[in-house]
């Protein structure tokens, strides 16, 4: 089984000659693959940090592609979705993609327009998890400030045009170098070297929920 940071493809659909085919296909092009015949076994066999992709059959019995979707949405699982129908419309297409599917292909399609939208799927979903990754590991340098640090961040995050020592110093009733010792500290924590960066990481990974 492929590591967590190495990407899969997984085929769910509960036609085998689409799923052996679909994995053949991938295979030969050297992606990894795991398949499923329905979107229990998906949900079963799935680990949520692995890497990768859904090629994700759209009318299943039992749970559709779209409830899958919904429900991988409604569970914070970040892995884009390829949608492939035999029987698809409009409406069914437009809901797929507001939930944020990469593309809604109908068959019969071409393997190399499959192959496209896998490419672009596994590309997005490296960026989805660096964001993951820069975020976390935002929030634990965060975590070890002090409460006054985080006070004081907040208030260079929040308002920065009106973030000297001076003015925070007189929000807080403290002394302006206090204020100079504590920004060096936060900066220091945060592994950033100016409050510009501290705006710029705190606004990215959303350190701050009122900002």
């Amino acid at each position: 089984m492929n590591s967590a940071s190495d990407p899969c493809i997984f085929i769910v659909d509960d036609d085998e000659d689409i799923r052996t085919s679909l994995s053949r296909a991938l295979r030969t092009r050297g992606y990894a693959t795991r398949v499923f015949d329905s979107a229990q076994a998906f949900l079963d066999g799935y680990e949520p940090d692995q890497s990768g992709c859904l090629i994700l059959d759209y009318g299943m019995p039992e749970m559709s592609g779209l409830e899958l979707q919904k429900l991988l949405v409604t569970r914070g699982y970040g892995l884009p979705v390829i949608f492939v129908t035999g029987h698809g419309g409009v409406p069914e297409s437009v809901q797929a993609m507001k939930l944020g599917a990469i593309d809604f292909l109908e068959k019969p399609f071409r393997q190399e327009a499959l192959i496209k939208q896998v490419d672009a799927a596994l590309k997005i979903d490296t960026q989805r998890r660096k964001g993951r990754d820069k975020a976390r590991n935002a929030r634990a340098r965060f975590e070890k400030l002090t409460d006054r640090e985080r006070e004081i961040a907040e208030i260079f995050v929040s308002n920065p045009s009106s973030a000297s020592s001076k003015d925070v110093a007189r929000q807080l009733k403290i002394s302006p170098r206090t204020v100079d010792h504590h920004r060096a500290r936060i900066l220091e924590k945060m592994r950033v070297n100016s409050v510009a960066e501290l705006v710029d990481l705190s606004i990215t990974t959303k350190l701050f929920e009122r900002i």
